[in-house]
């Protein structure tokens, strides 16, 4: 589509670099949306504590976020389809951050079975409101950058995770060392309110934003970016229509590879999330303090990993191999390192468990370009309801990974089974992009 702006020389000379202004706005309500996802993870053992949770219980309690959240990402795909990032996300940082805050108050209702009960509900709710984050990332993405420079945004996006727990981590076992976990949830759930104003202050399509120029238009929607958001016209949202885009995606062998993927590497994901915490706790004999610092170290190896996977997929489009082998290249390779997680279960010095951790995440963070393939293989059409799926497979993971490692530490006592289940779930995504994966593409809709 032709875009109607009058050039002048400064647009050619000097094109403007707003896209990047919206990637760290992004950078920073996902670094937000896994800091709240992660705050039962540090407070878990005061919390344990103080409501008498045992293992298992604490298990399902981790899990109830995703079950909302899973079951929220096909209508959160049609809302962003519908209505766009901008308000959509706004609803969803308010929301997530209101439950959050509400999470401080369940010490009102004592220690029994009312506060438990609480706990998930809010879990529950909190998950639900964060359905639209990441397919709202994947939209901005492909909508604010050209394809040779979609690898790295979606990766710096992504590992926000990471850095959430470099900055979150500590800050918040601080927090739950000095005042108590209360204190976490009331911080965390106030910050998300500020953050919720700016997103609706700066976040517009490429086309509509002031500050954008004419060049930095004509890079974006000339290298394949979508400037206008691609929002689905308003008579393709009945229910036939939907149903049918559906069935075309989850019929699609390349898309089903690249789901599965997805739920095996958000099982490390999920035990760096929900268990890793209480694993250095309980397993290896660390305060809350320490385990947070600590936790801090392979955080920081997995952002390290997640922007050089960006960077080096970009690069070897640039460069000129094919966009199928400059994703799979560094997926591949970074499930390899991650396999080593395993390894734990054979070295009894913590420097060495720290140090397996870190080549883990670090290759976790290598391999994590599933959402620049979303962005690349995504309808046109249905760029949201695409991403929602691809998350809603992926975070099964956050189902089944908290209630499995529950079981198997219950039952045996140790956490050895746990990161063996963690590690081959590495391999099965090298499986899954080498063998049912084939050629990354944008798929076509056929008519319905």
């Amino acid at each position: 589509m032709a875009i109607s702006r009058t050039a002048n020389p400064a647009d050619v000379v000097a094109p403007t670099r707003i896209r990047y202004v919206i990637l760290l706005l992004i950078f920073a309500i996902t670094t937000f949306n896994y800091a709240d996802r992660a705050t039962l993870s540090v407070t878990g053992s005061a919390m344990r504590a103080e409501f008498g949770f045992d293992a298992i219980r604490m298990g399902y309690i981790f899990s109830a976020f995703s079950w909302a959240y899973v079951l929220s990402q096909v209508p959160a795909g049609w809302l962003l389809d519908r209505f766009g990032a901008r308000r959509v996300y706004a609803a969803s940082i308010f929301l997530w951050s209101l439950f959050t805050l509400l999470q401080s108050t369940i010490g009102v209702l004592g220690s029994g079975a009312a506060a438990v009960t609480a706990l998930f509900v809010l879990r529950f709710v909190m998950g639900a409101a964060e359905a639209p984050a990441f397919p709202a990332n994947a939209k901005v993405v492909a909508s604010w950058f050209p394809t040779k420079e979609r690898g790295t945004a979606s990766a710096i996006f992504n590992s926000a995770q990471y850095f959430a727990a470099v900055i979150f981590t500590p800050l918040m076992a601080w927090l739950t060392h000095a005042f108590g976990w209360h204190h976490v949830y009331i911080v965390m759930g106030l910050a998300g309110f500020l953050l919720a104003l700016t997103w609706l202050k700066v976040m517009k399509n490429p086309a509509n934003h002031p500050g954008v120029n004419r060049s930095e238009l004509e890079h974006i929607e000339q290298g394949g970016g979508l400037i206008h958001g691609h929002q689905t016209a308003a008579g393709s949202h009945g229910g036939h229509a939907r149903w049918s885009v559906m069935r075309q995606l989850l019929t699609n062998r390349m898309l089903l590879g690249v789901y599965l993927a997805q739920f095996c590497i958000n099982v490390l994901t999920y035990f760096f999330l929900t268990w890793f915490p209480i694993y250095l706790v309980q397993a290896r004999g660390m305060t809350i303090l320490q385990a947070g610092l600590v936790a801090s170290l392979p955080a920081i190896c997995g952002f390290l990993g997640g922007v050089l996977g960006g960077v080096l997929s970009d690069t070897m489009i640039r460069h000129g191999h094919s966009l199928t082998v400059a994703r799979k290249v560094p997926i591949v390779g970074g499930m390899l390192l991650s396999a080593c997680i395993i390894g734990c279960n054979y070295v009894d010095t913590d420097w060495l468990v720290v140090a397996l951790m870190s080549l883990a995440f670090f290759g976790k963070g290598l391999g994590a370009l599933g959402w620049a393939v979303v962005a690349d293989t995504s309808p046109k059409e249905a760029i949201g309801l695409s991403g929602s799926i691809f998350n809603m497979f992926g975070n099964m993971a956050g189902i089944v990974t908290p209630i499995v490692i529950g079981y198997l530490v219950a039952q045996s006592g140790s956490f050895n089974g746990a990161l063996a289940f963690v590690g081959v779930n590495a391999l099965i995504t090298i499986f899954s992009y080498l063998v049912i994966v084939r050629d990354i593409r944008r798929v076509e809709l056929s008519p319905s």
